[in-house]
């Protein structure tokens, strides 16, 4: 299983168009992949997490977050060997299969919990967290009473996952790190 974070999406939707356009090999593969795509796919990549695992040999499902044009969040699960896209999407408009043009089946369902303007990120990591733990969708669990409660313990969640990425990120701002203190 792997996990990927918004940079690799972004850098996919930036460079889609070159992508499309490059011509594929007999098998409709060998696509010219963007930059950095194939650290990625061989799990180099990103430096904090590395798994060193290739995608198709050692990890059967992707999971991505997508910045669909910078005002909402989606999420996806990629099955490598079912050859098989699901996009959970709380507003149900905006990626057709067409966008996709990928030699993969793809689902859209309906039966999501939605959210209200702001909340889509938040819930797009719930989605994916839920299918992940093969835990089902339940609107009781995603009801407007819950949602800062869900906010709430997954910033401490990601917070806690990442002890080593926290002093990474902050190195080059020791000198700012008492700014606001009494």
């Amino acid at each position: 299983m792997c996990f990927l974070d918004h940079l690799f999406a972004q850098q996919w939707r930036f460079n889609y168009n070159d992508f499309k356009d490059s011509d594929p090999d007999q098998n409709g593969l060998g696509r010219r992949l963007p930059g950095g795509a194939w650290n990625y796919y061989a799990g180099t990549i990103p430096s904090f997490c590395q798994s060193n695992k290739v995608w198709g040999t050692n990890i059967d499902d992707v999971y991505a977050l997508v910045n669909y044009n910078d005002t909402h969040w989606i999420a996806m699960w990629i099955s490598i060997p079912k050859r098989h896209i699901v996009v959970w999407d709380n507003i149900c408009s905006n990626i057709s299969p067409e966008d996709l043009d990928v030699p993969f089946t793809y689902e859209r369902p309906t039966n999501i919990p939605p959210a209200r303007a702001g909340d889509c990120g938040v819930y797009t990591l719930k989605y994916i967290e839920c299918h992940a733990l093969g835990i089902e969708f339940s609107k009781k669990d995603f009801a407007k009473a819950n949602r800062k409660t869900m906010r709430d313990k997954m910033t401490v969640d990601i917070f806690q996952e990442l002890p080593d990425a926290h002093e990474f990120e902050n190195k080059d701002n020791d000198a700012n790190l008492g700014a606001y203190e009494g």
